[in-house]
């Protein structure tokens, strides 16, 4: 048992946890996923893979299953968010985000239960994040998952490195947060500064140029 000493918390003067993103990248058949540190070097790879589900199963074991593997990674790793893509529905196939839907209900489930906010990004503002461009073909997006977190090959399934690219625009638009609070931060403080009052101090000179003539006390009455 590790001792304390009285009026000191155990984790006193330990730095805080560094934040975790798990980037998720929904699927009834494989999902992938991703998860990041931020690092003051920038985010770093922690865990990757891909979660299957049992092929020619019922919709309702494929959903647990994908559950049972996100709640597994979610509890290794501890992430402080999770990322996903939001769910993209074409007219001509209505049935696949229905199912879709099934995949993202319970990844969330998983996250709340763990007490992880979740976050949801549209494919193209993913892509314009770690591009700059939202129409970005997939073989841009994957040198950009390459260069910003340094690596040799892209990770495979595609999966995993769409969840890895899911990751990486959380973290950046997080950063962009936090440097736009800050700044409204130091708004805040450079208004809240005392204003000088140009009035007052108008007339407080007014009266040191011209002072009035007070008639002494002990002086002789006409």
């Amino acid at each position: 048992m590790n001792a304390s000493h009285p009026g000191q918390t155990p984790n006193a003067g330990r730095s805080p946890p560094p934040h975790r993103i798990l980037g998720v990248d929904p699927g009834l058949n494989t999902t992938g996923y991703g998860v990041l540190e931020a690092t003051p070097r920038g985010p770093r790879v922690v865990a990757a893979g891909a979660i299957t589900s049992r092929a020619k199963t019922s919709l309702a074991s494929r959903v647990r299953d994908i559950y049972d593997g996100v709640a597994a990674v979610l509890a290794e790793h501890r992430p402080g968010s999770v990322a996903l893509e939001e769910l993209y529905s074409h007219y001509n196939q209505p049935k696949t985000a229905i199912l879709m839907g099934h995949a993202r209900g319970v990844i969330c489930l998983a996250a709340t239960q763990a007490g992880a906010p979740v976050s949801h990004y549209a494919a193209t503002q993913i892509k314009k994040v770690l591009t700059g461009a939202g129409r970005a073909p997939k073989t841009q997006m994957q040198a950009a998952i390459r260069r910003e977190l340094d690596l040799d090959a892209t990770p495979e399934p595609a999966d995993v490195a769409d969840a890895l690219a899911i990751a990486l625009c959380h973290y950046h638009l997080g950063r962009t947060n936090q440097q736009l609070e800050a700044a409204q931060a130091a708004t805040r403080l450079r208004v809240g500064r005392p204003v000088l009052d140009l009035a007052a101090l108008q007339n407080s000179k007014s009266k040191i140029q011209n002072p009035k003539h007070v008639r002494n006390s002990n002086a002789r009455n006409d």
